[in-house]
C-alpha cells in the first residue's frame, strides 16, 4: 500500500511536497493509517484531534491516545474539546451536522494559525460509495452523486482510492494500534446502516464494486465539468451584476433555455437555494414575489429576478441632524452648506428655504403611510404610489432614505425627489444646499 500511495501522491498530489500538512485524526483505524503512511513517506505533518465529548470516558481516551501517538512519533499534536450537544441544541442542528461544522471550522482556523498549507482527512473508497448511496437515497442532483472530492480548497483526501480492507491490512502488517468507536457498529445511523447492511451485499454481488464505482464517479465528475464549462458561457447571456452587487437574471433568456429549472439550479446553487419548484414558479409569478435561501433573497421584479444577500431587518432608527451641522456620515453622507443663490443640477443636490425647516432634522428609512409633496406638485402623494409610478423595485424601495423635519415632514426622498413645501422662492432669505 505504501508504494501504491507514493505513486498516487506523485501523480495526483504533487503540490503536497514540501508543504506543512495537518492530519485530521480521530484515533480510529483510517486516520491512524493516514498519519502513519504520510509520516513514513517523509511529509511534514502535524496531528489535529477534535474531542466532541459525546462518549464520556471513551472520548477522553481517544484524545489521550492521539496525544500519546504524537509523542511516540514525535509529530506535533493539537487537540480541542467541544460541548457538541449544547452547541447542536443552540444552533438547532443534528449532532452529526454540528460536529462536522465544528470540525472543519476548527481545522481551517488551525490551518491559518499553524500555517498548514493543507488539512488531510482519511476518507477512503468505502466512505465514497457510502456517501453516494446516502445521497442517492435522499434524492439529489449530480453534485451529490459525484462522490467525495479528492481536493476541496485546503482539504485533501489521499486515501480515496484505497478500500477499508487495504487500510486494515496495512495496519495489521505494521502492527499499528488504534481506537475503536463502538458507535460505528450502531445501525441506527444512516451511514452505518449502509456500511453494515448494504455494502456487504453489494460486494458479494460484485466484488469489484469499489473499482466500478470509482470509474462511475470519474465519469460523473467529467460530466459535471462539462456542465460547469457550459454554464460559465451561458452566464453572460442571463446574468448581470449591478454596481451595488445585485445580480439580475433575465427571465426571458432563462425561459428560452431547454430546461429553465435545470439552468436556474446551475446558476443559483452556490447561493444556497434548494426549493427548485419555488424558483421555477417565481419565473411566472407577479412582481414582488420572492423566495429565500439561508443567505440570499431572490425577488421577482418585472422581467428579471434580483439576487441579493439577506441583510438585517429594515432600520427603524432615526439619525438626528443639529441646526449647526455641516455634514453627517451616518447612515449616509450628507453635506449642509449655506449659499447665496439656488444651485442644483442633479438628483444628489437640493436647495431649501432654511427658515421653513424645523430642527433637529433627521434621516430615516421610509415607512408605510409616508407621503410628501413632490416638487412641482401642490398635492400630496404617498411614497408607495410614487415608487410605483417610478417603477422602482422592492430593493430600490428598501434602500430609500428620507430627510425629515423635527415634526417628521419629509424634505427629501434622498437622491430621488425634493418636497415642494420647502423649495426656495422669491421671499427666501436663507438658502441651505444639501448634497448627498
Amino acid at each position: 500500500m505504501l508504494e501504491k500511495l507514493r505513486t498516487h501522491l506523485e501523480q495526483h498530489f504533487p503540490f503536497l511536497h514540501g508543504e506543512k500538512i495537518g492530519v485530521a485524526i480521530s484515533g480510529g483505524l483510517d486516520s491512524v493509517v493516514l498519519a502513519h503512511v504520510l509520516h513514513a513517506l517523509g511529509y511534514d505533518l502535524s496531528l489535529a484531534h477534535c474531542n466532541f465529548q459525546l462518549r464520556g470516558e471513551a472520548s477522553a481516551a481517544d484524545e489521550a491516545f492521539v496525544i500519546d501517538l504524537g509523542k511516540t512519533t514525535r509529530i506535533p499534536t493539537e487537540t480541542i474539546r467541544f460541548d457538541t450537544e449544547k452547541i447542536a441544541a443552540k444552533e438547532k442542528q443534528s449532532i452529526q451536522v454540528a460536529a462536522r461544522n465544528l470540525r472543519y471550522a476548527w481545522f481551517e482556523a488551525l490551518r491559518e494559525k499553524e500555517q498548514y498549507t493543507y488539512i488531510a482527512t482519511a476518507h477512503h473508497a468505502d466512505d465514497n460509495l457510502e456517501t453516494f448511496l446516502i445521497n442517492l437515497s435522499r434524492g439529489t442532483g449530480l453534485d451529490g452523486l459525484i462522490g467525495i472530492p479528492a481536493v476541496n480548497k485546503s482539504v485533501v483526501r489521499p486515501l480515496l482510492p484505497f478500500s477499508r480492507e487495504e487500510i486494515l491490512a496495512y495496519a495489521t502488517k505494521h502492527q499499528l494500534s488504534w481506537r475503536e468507536d463502538e458507535s460505528n457498529a450502531e445501525t441506527k445511523y444512516l451511514r452505518n446502516a449502509f456500511r453494515h447492511k448494504v455494502l456487504p451485499v453489494l460486494k458479494e454481488i460484485n466484488p469489484q464494486i469499489l473499482h466500478a464505482f470509482s470509474k462511475t464517479s470519474k465519469h460523473l465528475q467529467e460530466s459535471q465539468q462539462l456542465i460547469t464549462d457550459h454554464i460559465t458561457v451561458v452566464k453572460s447571456t442571463i446574468l448581470q451584476t449591478d454596481t451595488d452587487g445585485t445580480i439580475r437574471l433575465d427571465i426571458a433568456a432563462l425561459l428560452r433555455a431547454s430546461n429553465p429549472k435545470a439552468y436556474a439550479y446551475q446558476l443559483l446553487k452556490e447561493y444556497g437555494f434548494t426549493e427548485w419548484n419555488d424558483i421555477e414558479n417565481l419565473l411566472t409569478a407577479q412582481a414582488g414575489k420572492q423566495v429565500f435561501s439561508k443567505t440570499h433573497r431572490l425577488l421577482k421584479d418585472r422581467g428579471v429576478l434580483l439576487l441579493t444577500p439577506i441583510t438585517t431587518a429594515v432600520s427603524k432608527e432615526q439619525y438626528p441632524i443639529a441646526l449647526d451641522a455641516t455634514e453627517i456620515s451616518e447612515p449616509i453622507s450628507l453635506q449642509f452648506t449655506p449659499v447665496s443663490e439656488e444651485n442644483t443640477g442633479s438628483k444628489e443636490i437640493i436647495c431649501v428655504d432654511k427658515k421653513l425647516l424645523k430642527f433637529p432634522l433627521h434621516v430615516r428609512k421610509w415607512e408605510k403611510g409616508d407621503y410628501f409633496y413632490p416638487s412641482g406638485m401642490q398635492q400630496k402623494k404617498k411614497l408607495s404610489k410614487f415608487f410605483k409610478d417610478e417603477k422602482m423595485s422592492l430593493l430600490e424601495k428598501e434602500a430609500t432614505w428620507v430627510l425629515c423635519t423635527a415634526t417628521n415632514d419629509i424634505i427629501w426622498l434622498i437622491n430621488k425627489r425634493q418636497d415642494n413645501r420647502f423649495k426656495v422662492c422669491k421671499d427666501t432669505q436663507e438658502i441651505l444646499k444639501i448634497t448627498c
